[in-house]
């Protein structure tokens, strides 16, 4: 039997349809989008060996054991108070490939205190989730023979002005929270900033000054040693890692300050891959291992949505504002 050859419709309808194929967009993934990239970028808007250096490096591992076919690298970029590293990732394009690593300061402190930021973080930034929370401790040298709040208090009225506290830079985290403590104490001290919590934790076991609010962790040690006292936690709820120690709110100061750390991405990152980028970390901040490394610098993780992230921002500017204008703190 002879076959028919196509006539030329037939031909021309075929090599429409073929170029209409080809030119029609991809079906969009039903899972998603994919992630992560072959190179994913951490950057950290603080010195290496910082509290969030520490928190991105473990980030960083753990996310490769669970992609090894993708490069996780952390890199530092520290300058103008957290600034510098954080106006990085509100500049990079917004595909999943480059993260940042913030904390308090950048994300809200630091809104209150510049007159211009080279980034706006409502803006320019995406949250992503907390990754980790620490508290802070009030503490004071161990030959102060302070063993209170209360007396910690009694100590600072009578000395009328001339008691001193460390504090890991003008406005950090350190300072607001002591001048906290002041204000509902209705107390005057004086501020001496110190470059980091080493040298704080240096001048106040010396005795150089009376008094600081510090990371637990830079303080602990030294609680352990005998010389160093630590009166109170800054958390709402007692820590886990010093149950014993009462809090500001116990001891009859209600002041409130959480060292928290939190990954971010650029502004414009799309909500669909921000979910992905979320369910891959909590995940990652799940794992045993990375629970016991955290632990071990007396922290908790604490993974959050996008949108509890975002509101513990706007928090955090909300205490922190009135502090700030009592006090009269600038940073040029």
């Amino acid at each position: 039997m002879t076959r028919t050859k196509p006539g030329r419709s037939w031909i021309y309808a075929l090599a429409w349809l073929a170029l209409a194929g080809s030119a029609a967009p991809a079906r969009a993934d039903p899972q998603g989008p994919t992630w992560p990239p072959k190179t994913v970028r951490i950057v950290v808007p603080f010195a290496a060996g910082s509290t969030p250096d520490l928190v991105g490096r473990v980030l960083a591992d753990q996310l490769h054991a669970r992609h090894p076919g993708s490069a996780f690298v952390v890199e530092n970029k520290p300058g103008a108070s957290g600034n510098l590293g954080t106006d990085a990732v509100a500049k990079a394009p917004a595909d999943g490939a480059t993260l940042g690593i913030s904390i308090a300061g950048p994300l809200a402190i630091n809104t209150l205190l510049f007159p211009k930021l080279p980034y706006d973080p409502e803006r320019d930034l995406a949250p992503v989730t907390m990754l980790t929370r620490m508290p802070s401790v009030l503490a004071v040298p161990a030959t102060a023979g302070i063993g209170s709040v209360g007396e910690f208090l009694a100590k600072v009225k009578s000395d009328k002005g001339g008691f001193a506290y460390a504090s890991i830079g003008a406005g950090s985290l350190s300072q607001l929270c002591m001048e906290a403590i002041a204000q509902k104490a209705g107390v005057k001290m004086l501020h001496i900033p110190y470059a980091g919590s080493p040298n704080a934790v240096t001048a106040l076991i010396r005795g150089d000054v009376q008094a600081a609010c510090l990371p637990a962790i830079s303080v602990a040690p030294q609680q352990a040693s005998g010389a160093a006292k630590i009166l109170a936690v800054t958390t709402p709820e007692r820590s886990p890692f010093l149950p014993e120690i009462p809090t500001l709110k116990e001891s009859g100061i209600d002041v409130q300050s959480d060292a928290w750390n939190a990954l971010i991405a650029p502004g414009g990152t799309a909500p669909a891959l921000i979910a992905v980028i979320n369910r891959e970390v909590a995940d990652a901040l799940a794992d045993p291992a990375v629970i016991t490394k955290l632990n071990t610098q007396m922290m908790q993780p604490a993974s959050s949505t996008p949108e509890a992230l975002r509101q513990n921002i706007t928090d955090e500017k909300r205490t922190w504002a009135e502090v700030i204008r009592a006090a009269g703190i600038e940073v040029r």
